[in-house]
């Protein structure tokens, strides 16, 4: 992924302007203190907000000249969302699926077991502690196959158990050939060998 000279920021406070990164393959973390961006930059670069300005292209496609081809190639939920909360883990996957085809089969079925998700594919996403949801959204990412796959404090309200799966799935992440991750939070994400480094600061 290449982001180059992207401008955007809400009333007056600019958050990025002039702002260019290559993102490898393997994991990358973007880190920053509270309102400096980090959120906002996984957003942008899902295409969710639309910048100000600036360049942003996946293997050579350019969002701004193929917008759908940009976007089937980046995977992004905002942890927070409500917009899914009346399917069930299935039902989302389902959805999920129709950009990526890879959430299925025996990947899906390992990350199910590993996050214990077993118990709650029938119930509503509504129904399900935070840590759970997460969990959920988390299980989809790891399965995409995509490209870029963004990761906004993967390791937020997860139990113990979890919170190590990701890390071992971080790890493993870290030698992938060919796709890249972008995770947005405070630490860095432990063992991981990391492809790049961002730190966010606020400019006003």
């Amino acid at each position: 992924m290449r982001c180059e000279g992207l401008c955007f920021g809400f009333a007056n406070n600019v958050l990025f302007k002039d702002f260019t990164v290559t993102l490898p393959p393997g994991v990358s973390w973007v880190g920053g203190n509270e309102n400096t961006g980090k959120t906002t930059l996984l957003r942008l670069l899902a295409a969710e907000l639309p910048a100000q300005s600036g360049a942003l292209q996946i293997n050579g496609i350019h969002l701004s000249e193929q917008g759908q081809g940009y976007c089937s190639q980046v995977f992004w939920v905002d942890p927070r969302t409500q917009a899914f909360d009346a399917l069930t883990p299935k039902a989302f996957w389902a959805v999920a699926r129709l950009r990526f085809p890879a959430i299925a089969g025996q990947s899906l079925e390992d990350l199910i077991d590993g996050f214990s998700l077993a118990p709650h594919l029938e119930k509503s996403l509504h129904m399900l502690s935070t840590g759970t949801k997460r969990k959920v959204f988390l299980a989809a990412a790891f399965a995409s196959g995509a490209a870029v796959t963004l990761l906004d404090s993967p390791l937020a309200a997860l139990d113990k158990a979890s919170i190590a799966f990701v890390q071992e799935l971080l790890q493993g992440a870290a030698s992938h050939q060919r796709r890249a991750w972008l995770v947005a939070d405070y630490e860095a994400p432990r063992g991981v060998a990391l492809a790049a480094t961002l730190t966010l600061q606020s400019i006003g």
